[in-house]
């Protein structure tokens, strides 16, 4: 079993910054894709970002520009750099991991997920 904790979430003001980290252990995958997904309350989970073993990037349109995903993999870590943050930006932020994946958009790639972790952002 994988085990995904997320940390770095809070309240800040608009137009600030946080990062988040996910943090994984337990069984480990030798080729591995991380996402991250938020959800605000009242809507679906939606994507954020993903990076594939080899650090491809992919991000929702509504981030680019302003988040950067990054990943350390001798720490099985992966980072979500938030800047310029928004109210729209307000939301439990999940990490996930699709072992053998390539990176994917797609909530249900992904086989092992974190608790969550809130972020506010105030306008």
């Amino acid at each position: 079993q994988v085990r995904l904790v997320e940390s770095g979430g809070g309240l800040v003001q608009a137009g600030g910054s946080l990062r988040l980290s996910c943090a994984a252990s337990g069984r480990m995958f030798s080729s591995y894709a991380m996402g991250w997904f938020r959800q605000a309350p009242g809507k679906e989970r939606a994507f954020v970002a993903a990076i594939g073993w080899s650090s491809d990037t992919y991000y929702a349109d509504s981030v680019k520009g302003r988040f950067t995903i990054s990943r350390d993999n001798a720490k099985i870590t992966v980072y979500l750099q938030m800047n310029s943050l928004q109210p729209e930006d307000t939301a439990v932020y999940y990490c996930a991991m699709d072992p053998w994946g390539s990176g994917s958009e797609t909530p249900s790639a992904y086989d092992y997920w974190g608790q969550g972790t809130q972020v506010a952002v105030s306008s």
